[in-house]
């Protein structure tokens, strides 16, 4: 079960760029407006909340992710095990190598109201605004935060946290904090992050592998 919460976490990822002196939502706008694209390393760290008596319960994975406006997104994890994650404009794919399954979805019914559509979609912080109550947080922890509120209430997501490095004038994605409608927290802790590289098209192309059962919903 709780190797599922990862994929289901990650699709619901963003990242964002930081300019000095800036607060979280000032950091969120920027992005939006300058980053049409990015790499970074991550490790994720997902808790399931406390259950009849026992202590929760959190499962760490590691990986890589780039993206490129419009709609398009590649998460691999590569430990404790391997999934790949890839938006191509058109269709979600997620692949589980231990299982050699492939689930395909619309885009534009999977996405939604998601943290990956602050980096996957949006053209400007309006965009945005449409889908999300976007509000700058407190500092805490050395970094300056925007809360991103989905405005749908049918959803499974409760709220984003994004977390930023100040004064940082390449990129100043730090930390991406998701909480879910059953209490479980996502914190996904990135570095080694590339802003604006060139990432060629057939980065997001996805082919399900020979043999695998693919599942179309």
């Amino acid at each position: 079960m709780m190797k599922k919460y990862f994929a289901i976490a990650i699709v619901l990822t963003a990242a964002c760029a930081h300019s000095a002196w800036a607060n979280g939502l000032e950091s969120l706008e920027a992005f939006v407006k300058t980053v049409s694209s990015g790499r970074a390393d991550f490790t994720q760290v997902v808790t399931a909340p406390a259950r009849d008596g026992q202590a929760a319960r959190s499962k760490t994975s590691t990986g890589t992710f780039e993206f490129s406006r419009p709609n398009r997104f590649r998460f691999i994890y590569k430990k404790p095990f391997e999934q790949s994650i890839v938006a191509d404009g058109q269709t979600l794919w997620l692949y589980d190598a231990d299982l050699n399954q492939v689930t395909s979805r619309k885009q534009s019914s999977a996405l939604g109201s998601t943290p990956a559509a602050l980096i996957a979609a949006a053209p400007d912080l309006r965009a945005l605004q449409a889908d999300f109550t976007l509000a700058s947080a407190p500092d805490a922890d050395g970094l300056q935060w925007v809360v991103a509120t989905p405005k749908a209430k049918d959803g499974q997501l409760q709220a984003v946290r994004v977390g930023f490095r100040p004064g940082e004038k390449s990129s100043g994605l730090a930390a991406l904090e998701i909480i879910d409608s059953f209490g479980q927290r996502s914190v996904l802790s990135f570095s080694k992050v590339e802003v604006n590289p060139n990432l060629p098209a057939d980065t997001f192309r996805f082919t399900p592998p020979k043999g695998a059962d693919v599942i179309r919903q």
